[in-house]
C-alpha cells in the first residue's frame, strides 16, 4: 500500500493527545487499533480489506459475519487476528454525493473515536475516511475528520496518540493543510 515515505511526520498536541500525520500502511502500524472504512454489509472488499484478510486471518471475517451489518455513522469492533493491532474498528460512513455527506462523515469519525475510547485504546490510526473508493473529496475529508478529532479530544479520553495514515503525497498534502490549523 503506497510507496516509500518521502514525507515528514507532522505532530500536533490536542488536549492530552498527540495527533500525527504520516504516510504508510495502515495495517502494518504498531497501534492498539486502526479504523477501516467499512461497507454496510461488513465485507472486507479490496485495498486494505484484502490486506486485513490476507495478513489478519479468517478470525476477522468470522467476527464480521457474526455481527452482520451496520449503518452509516456506526462502527463494529473486531479483533485484528495476526496483525500488529489488537482491534480493528470497522466504521461505516458516506459515499460521495450522498445526502448529508459531511454530517455522516463527522458521525463516522466520532463513532470510531468513541469505539476506540470504549475499548481503552491508547494508540489509534485512521485512514482518510471515504476518500479512496467512495470518492469523498480530500479537502472535505481532511477538514471534517480533523474538526471531529479536535472536538473529541477536548474531553478526557484514553487516546494518547492518533495517527492519520495516508498512502500518498496527494492525501498527505490535504491533511497537512488541515493539521496546520489544529
Amino acid at each position: 500500500m503506497g510507496q516509500a515515505t518521502a514525507t515528514e511526520i507532522i505532530e500536533r498536541k490536542v488536549g492530552n493527545t498527540t495527533v500525527a500525520l504520516e504516510q504508510g500502511d495502515l495495517t502494518a502500524l504498531e497501534v492498539d487499533a486502526f479504523v477501516f472504512y467499512a461497507k454496510e454489509n461488513l465485507e472486507l472488499g479490496s485495498g486494505y480489506g484484502t490486506a486485513i484478510q490476507t495478513r489478519g486471518g479468517d478470525s476477522i471475517k468470522k467476527e464480521l459475519q457474526q455481527i452482520g451489518s451496520i449503518g452509516a455513522g456506526e462502527t463494529a469492533v473486531t479483533g485484528a487476528g495476526r496483525l500488529k493491532a489488537r482491534y480493528i474498528i470497522h466504521a461505516c460512513g458516506p459515499k460521495f454525493q450522498e445526502p448529508q455527506t459531511e454530517r455522516l462523515l463527522r458521525d463516522c469519525t466520532l463513532a470510531a473515536l468513541r469505539a476506540a475510547h470504549g475499548k481503552g485504546v491508547r494508540t489509534l490510526a485512521l485512514p482518510p475516511l471515504g476518500a479512496g473508493f467512495y470518492g469523498i473529496p480530500l479537502p472535505l475529508c481532511s477538514a471534517v475528520m480533523l474538526d471531529a478529532l479536535r472536538e473529541f479530544l477536548r474531553q478526557p479520553t484514553s487516546l494518547e496518540r492518533v495517527v492519520i495514515c495516508v498512502v500518498d503525497r496527494r492525501e498527505y498534502l490535504a491533511f497537512k493543510e488541515q493539521m496546520e490549523k489544529l
